[in-house]
Parts: C-alpha cells; structure tokens; sequence
C-alpha cells in the first residue's frame, strides 16, 4: 500500500504545477525507498505521467508492472513486457523498457507500448483492482 500511496502522490504531484512546492518532499520520501522499489516507482510513475500526456483521452491512475509477466530489472533498468495500468475504470496491457541515473531517481530513456483492454473476468487472476 505505501508503495502505491507513494506513486499515487508522485503522479499528482508532479503533473500539478501547484504541487511543485512540495516536489522536493515527494523526491526525499523515494529517495528513502530500497533502489529495486525506487527504480520500479520511478518507471510506473514515467509510465503514467507519459500516458496522461501523450494519450488523449487516457488518464492513467495506477500501473501494475509485473500484472502479467515477471519484471526484468538490472540495477538501473526495468523491462516490464506484461504490464497493465488502469484509466478511467478501465485496466490495459502495457510494456515498457525504462533506464534510470545511477540513483534510480531520474529518468534516462523511457519507451513504451499500450495493448488492449484487458477484460474484467482477468483482473483478479492479475493483481488489477477496480
């Protein structure tokens, strides 16, 4: 739960220019996280502020990055082939290839791929929550 907490807060924070006060309490309270938790933090959260941007239409609220395959991490990159984030109700596959700075804090490069609406019957079996 914290881990989604602090996401959730991130993704709102740092997609509010109202928020920018407060970006450098939410950057020390991941910085304080493990560097495996703050390296997938720092990927879904790329993930949803990416989506919400470039997505007309899409407004990304979670990401689940091991929904549907297990995450493949070194120590500053993540490829997170069977992935799934939720919008507007809605849960749909997605992969992404995410590569961070040595502290696991900023971003280096970033692609990624949404498939299909993923049906509700499978959610469960996934991790995906209403």
């Amino acid at each position: 739960m914290l881990k989604s907490t602090v996401l959730a807060i991130a993704a709102a924070g740092l997609a509010s220019s109202a928020f920018a006060a407060d970006h450098t309490a939410i950057r020390r309270q991941i910085a304080k996280l493990d560097p495996q938790t703050r390296l997938e933090q720092r990927c879904n959260g790329r993930a949803i502020g990416r989506i919400a941007r470039e997505r007309k239409g899409m407004s990304p609220e979670e990401v689940v990055a091991y929904a549907f395959a297990d995450t493949i991490k070194s120590e500053h990159a993540m490829k997170a082939p069977g992935a799934a984030f939720r919008s507007k109700g809605k849960w749909y596959h997605l992969s992404y290839n995410c590569h961070t700075t040595d502290d696991n804090m900023s971003i280096v490069s970033f692609d990624y791929r949404i498939g299909a609406v993923v049906p509700r019957s499978e959610w469960s079996k996934h991790y995906l929550v209403p």
